[in-house]
């Protein structure tokens, strides 16, 4: 549900799968962020979640859409980080899409 305490939710979220899994933001060496298209607010959000990832622990970040992958015809998650690679996705270089 769209609310205006998403923003803090999700830092929540983001902190309940680390602890799940057992891991550290140290641990994290790269984010595959979608740059949207999307609402104003939730990309904002994001965006500024990873920058400040990328600031304190510099952890490295790719901001992609999915129309990046021009010819690709079946998208998954697991894909992303290869399909940035493949499709040479700049690292730390943020370019919503509104």
């Amino acid at each position: 549900m769209n609310t205006k305490i998403n923003y803090e939710k999700l830092t929540l979220i983001i902190d309940g799968f680390l602890k799940s899994h057992k891991l550290n933001l140290k641990d994290i060496k790269r984010i595959y962020l979608n740059r949207g298209p999307g609402s104003f607010a939730g990309i904002r959000n994001s965006l500024s979640i990873v920058k400040a990832f990328n600031l304190t622990n510099n952890i490295d970040y790719y901001c992609y859409s999915n129309n990046d992958f021009k010819g690709e015809k079946d998208i998954k998650y697991e894909n992303i980080p290869d399909l940035c690679e493949k499709f040479k996705i700049e690292k730390n270089l943020i370019n919503p899409i509104y």
